[in-house]
């Protein structure tokens, strides 16, 4: 997305994805770190969920692409062919990952699970925030498929 929203050079924007995903890691591990630390502090185990299966191969899947992109994208002695026929395998697992993380909020949202007979307002707000998370996943995507004007 940074490539469609911000204005300038090419090398602009390739440097405002970098960091834009480069903060997304370090918000993902701070994530991490705090649901780890409530798992044990309440005595709760660790990855017994769907939600926190996907979210640590989103995580880790995560890491992994960004490292090889600064690898074939940024460092010095990687050959333009080598970056031209990594592109598209970079748009594509970039499009799965995002994939992989909207199911991980889809998830996490479906533990909040309330009793027919007795259905909280707070019920109304989790179904919202997850139609809105869809809507924002689909409105992502077709951003990124469609061809730039610009």
């Amino acid at each position: 997305m940074a490539y469609r929203i911000v204005l300038g050079p090419r090398p602009a924007k390739k440097m405002v994805h970098l960091l834009l995903h480069l903060v997304a890691m370090a918000f993902a591990a701070v994530g991490l770190y705090a649901a780890f630390k409530y798992h044990h502090d309440t005595g709760l185990p660790d990855l017994r969920s769907l939600h926190s299966w996907i979210g640590i191969a989103t995580i880790a899947l995560y890491a992994l692409q960004w490292l090889v992109a600064f690898v074939y994208f940024l460092f010095p002695g990687a050959a333009m062919t080598m970056r031209a026929d990594y592109a598209p395998w970079h748009i594509f697992f970039g499009i799965v990952i995002f994939l992989m993380a909207i199911l991980t909020a889809e998830t996490g949202l479906a533990k909040f699970v309330f009793p027919f007979n007795d259905y909280p307002s707070e019920a109304f707000v989790i179904n919202f925030t997850g139609l809105a998370i869809l809507m924002f996943g689909v409105v992502v995507i077709l951003a990124v498929i469609l061809p730039s004007r610009y």
